[in-house]
């Protein structure tokens, strides 16, 4: 693991170091699940841009789904 040196309000570190506690973790543990949480997020807001251009420049056909119909519906009881 890597050192980094963080400027960051007091508020925001008493709140960290508030959490961190109830969560059992250390103020770093803390820090690097937010930062993975954070990165996940942007790769999840990329990918849902992607998709939308995707289907920006090849929307939809009519009928093009209407082969996987029957496998949306319910059976009956």
């Amino acid at each position: 693991m890597r050192t980094v040196q963080m400027t960051l309000e007091e508020e925001l570190v008493a709140k960290v170091d508030r959490a961190a506690r109830k969560l059992g973790t250390t103020r770093s543990g803390f820090a690097r699940q937010a930062l993975r949480a954070a990165l996940r997020h942007l790769e999840l807001r990329r990918l849902e841009e992607k998709h939308r251009r995707g289907y920006g420049a090849k929307p939809v056909r009519r009928g093009e789904f209407d082969v996987w119909e029957p496998e949306q519906a319910w059976p009956e009881p």
